[in-house]
């Protein structure tokens, strides 16, 4: 019987991730290993109790885009400004859907959610609590898969998964940091945009938090932003304190004045102690 009372599921954001094609298991901690060691630090003991799972979709771009700079370099040569360009850019463009049903990277994208989801579900239950931590498009990408749940279900059809922690009903928490949602958004009219319902409604009443959405942003951080003004209706999350947006200062002294910030949250202090901090909140209510 598995000891586990609660998943985290760390997903990355654009750009390039370490030996992508070698993936080991979502289990093994790669790109968040640094968030991770620190959070069960302040965790203690009771991180045994924590099934830590990683989304990994990098590989689904990551070749062509490697490739494609192979070819320019003798013409053109690349910096790490291109490549930055190449690699975090591009994956923003290819990941959306389209009416025409193209949407091959979208799909293959929530489908590695998905397998990390069926993990869990074997790992733990069909009512597993749930705390997402979202990177920089990460973000973006959670929210659509969930907000997809959710447009199924609102619509009158059945559950598209077998069971509620499939179907993201049972997430306790999201931390999102580095995100780019607002990004995507200006394509619509404001009275359009609806965000994701609160992702919890197949939890116990003690694990629906009032604030369930925690979202981090450093000032200098050029491709992380606040939520709360996005649209009105994620002000009125704001004013209901579903949301909440936290300025931090992310990175190292080389880091935190300037974009590399972005990539400077998983270290931080600023983040990893809250996200301990939600964790003990979840497995003291499970």
């Amino acid at each position: 019987m598995s000891n586990f009372k609660m998943a985290v599921v760390a997903i990355h954001g654009m750009g390039s991730q370490h030996n992508p094609q070698n993936q080991p298991p979502s289990s093994t901690p790669t790109f968040s290993k640094d968030l991770r060691k620190k959070v069960a630090r302040e965790v203690g003991s009771d991180m045994d109790k924590v099934n830590w799972q990683e989304v990994v979709w990098a590989q689904i771009l990551q070749g062509r885009q490697k490739g494609y700079l192979r070819k320019i370099n003798r013409s053109l040569g690349y910096d790490k400004l291109r490549e930055f360009v190449v690699c975090n850019l591009s994956d923003a463009a290819s990941y959306r859907p389209t009416p025409d049903g193209g949407d091959k990277i979208y799909a293959a994208i929530h489908e590695k959610i998905e397998l990390v989801m069926r993990v869990i579900r074997h790992q733990i239950g069909d009512h597993a609590p749930i705390l997402i931590v979202a990177h920089s498009l990460g973000g973006h990408i959670m929210s659509n898969y969930i907000y997809d749940k959710q447009r199924h279900l609102r619509h009158g059809g059945p559950p598209t998964e077998p069971t509620p922690v499939e179907n993201m009903q049972t997430v306790a928490g999201i931390v999102t940091f580095g995100c780019n949602i607002p990004i995507f958004l200006f394509a619509y009219p404001e009275n359009e945009i609806y965000p994701i319902m609160a992702p919890n409604r197949d939890l116990p009443p003690a694990l629906r938090f009032r604030t369930w959405w925690y979202n981090y942003y450093d000032r200098h951080d050029v491709l992380g932003f606040p939520l709360g003004k996005s649209a009105p209706s994620y002000e009125q999350l704001a004013r209901d304190r579903a949301l909440r947006d936290k300025p931090i200062n992310a990175g190292k002294i080389f880091t935190s004045w300037n974009p590399f910030s972005h990539n400077g949250y998983w270290k931080d202090r600023d983040l990893y102690e809250p996200v301990a901090d939600r964790i003990k909140d979840i497995l003291a209510r499970v």
